[in-house]
């Protein structure tokens, strides 16, 4: 896996998760009707899903299927 690669990996995560933490807000937001507890669960998501979207990503490198 050259470095390039690793770094699309990193930048398509950082941008999905803006989108997807944008998602969880505005869900939340509508659900609670808090914009403190709205951006309270979409600050913590965003640092758990970041890691486990880069780990998936890898992880899914590794798979040969042929």
């Amino acid at each position: 896996m050259n470095v390039s690669t690793r770094k699309r990996t990193l930048l398509k995560t950082i941008s999905w998760r803006a989108l997807a933490t944008f998602d969880t807000f505005v869900i939340s937001y509508l659900i609670t009707g808090e914009l403190t507890w709205a951006s309270a669960i979409a600050s913590l998501e965003v640092f758990t899903k970041v890691a486990l979207y880069y780990f998936h990503e890898r992880v899914w490198e590794r798979v040969k299927i042929s």
